[in-house]
C-alpha cells in the first residue's frame, strides 16, 4: 500500500461545471465561472477585488507590474520560500534583500525587517509559511513608517487568519495558489487579492494584456486600445469552473484537513521523546491544515525518517533549499547568515496530508515516526 505525500481531492461537480462552460460558448476566461469565483472570495473574506490568474507565480509578477518596480529598487523577503515570490522581483530588476526566519516557524522573522531597509528598499513581501500568519501588525507599522508597500504570498494560506482578519487582505496586495498541493485546486490557477483601492483599475488593466478591454465589454468606452504593460494573467473558464466546484465544498474539505492535521498533532505531542519540534501556532494565528510538518534536530535525524518512510512506501519530503543559497542568488547575497532558514531547510519534514488520507494509513505513518 503506497501513501503518497499529496492527492488532489475531487468534490464530483468538477467536470460538471466545465462541461457548463464549454457549452456556454465562453471558454476564453473572465466569463460566468470567474465572475462567480470572484464573487465567492470577495464576500466570504471582503477582498476589495480579486482577479483570478493562471498561478500564485503571475499573481505575484502582477504585483511587482503594479508596484512599479524598477532596477535599483530593493525587496525584503524571506530566504525560507518557494522561487516564484522572488522571480516576480527579479524579473523586474530588483535586488533581493533576504530576512532570516523566525526562531519558532519559518515564517519571516518580523523583528530583523527594519535593519534590512535602506532608502531604496520599495517592498516588503512576507509568505504565510504552512498557513501561519506572519506578525502583520509590526510589518505593516514598519511598512507604514518607511512609506513602503507589503505583497502577502498567502499561496498556503487560504482560509487562514490573523487576529480575525482573512490572510491576504491584510498587506496592500496578496496572491494565492491553487496548484494541485494547495487545499482547494484547479489544477494550476491563483489570485491576486486588490487591498487598496488605488491599484484595481490598473490591476485590471495588466490582468487583461495591457489593454482597456474590460471596460470596453462593460460598455464603458467605444473601443479599447494598448494602455499599458501586462500579460496574458487571466486564466480560462474551464479552469475557473474546476475551482468553482472546490468553492462551493471549502468548508468541508477544510473540515476534513483540519481533522488530518489534529490526529497528527495530538499523537506527537504525546510523545514524551523530545526528538523533533512541532509546528507552532502563535496566538495571533489561525490554521488552516495546510501541510504538517516535524522539525528535526538534524539533517541526519531528518534523512533517517524520509529513508524509512520511505522502505514503508510513504512519500514524506523536505521543502525549500534557502534561496540565499541557491546557485543563481548566492552571489548576489550579501553573505549574511541566515540561522533559522537554514535549519528548517536541513531538518523539516513535510508528513502526508491530504483529504483522502484514510484513518489506517495515517495511524502507520504516525507509529512508524513514533517508533523512530
Amino acid at each position: 500500500m503506497k501513501i503518497p505525500f499529496n492527492k488532489p481531492f475531487l468534490t464530483g461537480k468538477e467536470t460538471f461545471y466545465i462541461n457548463d462552460a464549454v457549452n456556454s460558448g465562453k471558454i476564453s476566461g473572465n466569463g460566468k465561472y470567474t465572475k462567480l469565483c470572484h464573487s465567492f472570495f470577495e464576500k466570504k473574506y471582503e477582498f476589495k477585488k480579486c482577479f483570478l490568474t493562471t498561478s500564485c507565480t503571475d499573481a505575484l509578477e502582477m504585483a511587482a507590474i503594479l508596484l512599479d518596480i524598477q532596477p535599483g529598487d530593493e525587496v525584503i523577503l524571506p530566504s525560507f520560500t518557494f522561487v516564484s515570490t522572488a522571480n516576480a522581483f527579479v524579473l523586474r530588476g530588483a535586488k533581493l534583500v533576504f530576512a532570516d526566519s523566525s526562531n519558532q516557524n519559518p515564517n519571516i522573522d518580523a523583528s530583523k525587517i527594519e535593519s534590512l531597509i535602506t532608502k531604496n528598499t520599495k517592498v516588503i513581501v512576507v509568505v504565510h509559511y504552512a498557513g501561519m500568519a506572519c506578525e502583520m501588525d509590526e510589518i505593516m507599522d514598519i511598512a507604514n513608517q518607511y512609506n513602503l508597500f507589503v505583497v502577502e504570498d498567502a499561496a498556503q494560506a487560504i482560509d487562514s487568519f490573523y487576529k480575525g482578519k482573512p490572510l491576504g487582505s491584510i498587506g496592500h496586495l496578496g496572491a494565492f495558489s491553487f496548484h494541485e498541493t494547495k487545499n482547494i485546486t484547479s489544477g494550476e490557477g491563483g489570485m491576486l487579492t486588490i487591498n487598496d483601492e488605488k491599484f484595481i483599475e490598473r490591476a485590471e488593466i495588466i490582468w487583461e494584456k495591457g489593454t482597456n478591454r474590460s471596460a470596453f465589454f462593460r460598455g464603458e468606452i467605444n473601443k479599447y486600445n494598448w494602455v499599458d504593460i501586462g500579460s496574458s494573467f487571466l486564466p480560462s473558464e474551464v479552469v475557473s469552473a474546476f475551482l468553482y466546484a472546490q468553492l462551493e465544498c471549502l468548508d468541508d474539505l477544510q473540515k476534513k484537513r483540519k481533522k488530518i492535521w489534529s490526529k497528527y498533532f495530538e499523537a506527537f505531542n504525546l510523545n514524551q521523546n523530545k526528538t523533533f519540534e512541532l509546528p507552532y501556532i502563535p496566538h495571533y494565528a489561525t490554521n488552516n491544515a495546510h501541510m504538517f510538518y516535524v522539525n528535526f534536530k538534524t539533517v541526519k535525524e531528518r534523512d533517517e525518517l524520509i529513508q524509512i518512510l520511505k522502505k514503508n512506501q510513504i512519500l514524506a519530503v523536505f521543502h525549500y533549499i534557502p534561496l540565499h543559497s541557491s546557485p543563481f542568488y548566492f552571489n548576489k547575497h550579501d553573505r549574511r547568515i541566515l540561522a533559522n532558514c537554514d535549519r528548517f531547510s536541513d531538518c523539516l519534514v513535510r508528513l502526508p496530508l491530504y483529504n483522502d488520507l484514510k484513518k489506517k494509513e495515517q495511524s502507520k505513518i504516525i507509529n512508524i515516526v513514533n517508533e523512530l
